[in-house]
């Protein structure tokens, strides 16, 4: 079992920035590619971006692509997701999920364990 607790959500406006955080315990994290999702009010929800358990892979959704960074600490068992140029539209709850596997990291299906998610709301 992994266990992943995010923080650093909360009310920023619009062209702000706010990281992300998400914390590992239980098993060891290395093997792991962790990935963010989000889910806004009345939407289904969507991938924002993954990093191989390595760190030298990622991927981005395009919606987010240029503005945020992931990235991990596996010495510290946490993966960072650095916002910037918020927009209005990234108004969701954000969740960390951790992953076996290393192909399909956009897929919801490939991942094994869920946070509980931390609300971002970006205000005009």
């Amino acid at each position: 079992q992994v266990q992943l607790v995010e923080s650093g959500g909360g009310l920023v406006q619009a062209g702000g920035s706010l990281r992300l955080s998400c914390a590992a315990s239980g098993r060891t994290f290395m093997p792991y590619s962790m990935g963010w999702f989000r889910q806004a009010p009345g939407k289904e929800r969507e991938f924002v971006s993954a990093i191989r358990w390595s760190g030298g892979s990622t991927l981005y959704a395009d919606s987010v692509k240029g503005r945020f960074t992931i990235s991990r600490d596996n010495a510290k068992n946490t993966v960072y997701l650095q916002m910037d140029s918020l927009k209005l539209e990234d108004t969701a709850v954000y969740y960390c999920a951790a992953a076996l596997g290393v192909v399909r990291l956009a897929a919801e299906s490939r991942y094994d364990y869920w946070g509980q998610g931390t609300q971002v709301t970006v205000s005009s």
